[in-house]
């Protein structure tokens, strides 16, 4: 076990003899910490907290009590392969919250970035990748396969069905069924999931520009409203568009996806 000498490890945590316990590390009181995790700088692990698996956590993140980070895919079709999980630096793992590692099929990595908050009961899925600056709120279930771009909010107790993408920015409210893809800083609301806007809170605390805002809302009317297909418009939009976040939306809608996507009502 390389435990490094300014940790702090209560005695009654189980710590395997392989794993790597960087400085200034936590392990509080019945914790357990299997063979091939690696904890990061001031990583905290409060009482009753599991990391199992090929799991790497990353500096001055925080795993709250009763959270499983690290065990084995909810996937029948996982024997027993060698896959990780990454997570990233200064993230907050609250309390039940479960996050799996990934699969032979799926790439074989679970990954989650920098400065996220799931908070209690919250699931990321095998071979999901989020990014950072995530927000997941209480019981919200993110499937297999996922792709959740930076600064996305999902409320509490939404799913996320498997392989759905959801573009940078959106946001997604409470008790919501995401079943098809989501643009990039888009809104999305109702039990079964519409879109129904842009996120323009998200954009203006940001700080985005007020005529990138305009072509924003310009282009959401025309992919609303446009003649041709969802798809056609994209392109349209695409090839007239001089605005650096209506071209995010266009490469994301015009990106390979195995969804089809949520269209503005």
């Amino acid at each position: 076990m390389a435990v490094h000498g300014t940790a702090v490890i209560h005695p009654s945590a189980y710590v395997e003899d392989s794993a790597e316990i960087g400085p200034d590390c936590h392990i509080g009181p019945f914790c357990m910490v299997g063979p091939e995790v690696t904890l990061g700088r001031g990583v905290t692990l409060k009482s009753h907290a599991v990391v199992t698996g090929w799991t790497e956590i990353g500096d001055e993140t925080v795993i709250f009590p009763f959270a499983t980070v690290g065990e084995i895919p909810q996937d029948l079709k996982f024997k027993g392969e060698r896959t990780r999980l990454t997570v990233g630096a200064r993230c907050r793992i609250r309390e039940g919250a479960t996050l799996n590692t990934g699969t032979a099929g799926g790439g074989g990595l679970t990954s989650i970035g920098d400065d996220c908050l799931l908070m209690t009961g919250a699931h990321i899925g095998h071979d999901a990748r989020v990014g950072n600056r995530v927000i997941l709120a209480n019981q919200v279930a993110i499937a297999g396969h996922c792709q959740i771009g930076d600064d996305v909010i999902i409320g509490g107790l939404s799913g996320i069905h498997q392989w759905v993408r959801i573009g940078r920015g959106a946001i997604i409210g409470a008790v919501t069924m995401v079943t098809n893809d989501v643009i990039p800083y888009g809104l999305v609301q109702a039990p079964r999931g519409e879109l129904d806007g842009l996120n323009l809170v998200g954009l203006k605390r940001r700080g985005v520009d007020r005529a990138d805002i305009t072509a924003m809302r310009a282009a959401f009317m025309m992919l609303a409203q446009g003649e041709g297909s969802f798809l056609d418009r994209a392109r349209r939009l695409s090839e007239e568009t001089e605005s650096p976040y209506v071209r995010e939306m266009t490469d994301f809608i015009l990106g390979a996806s195995d969804r089809n996507f949520l269209t503005p009502k």
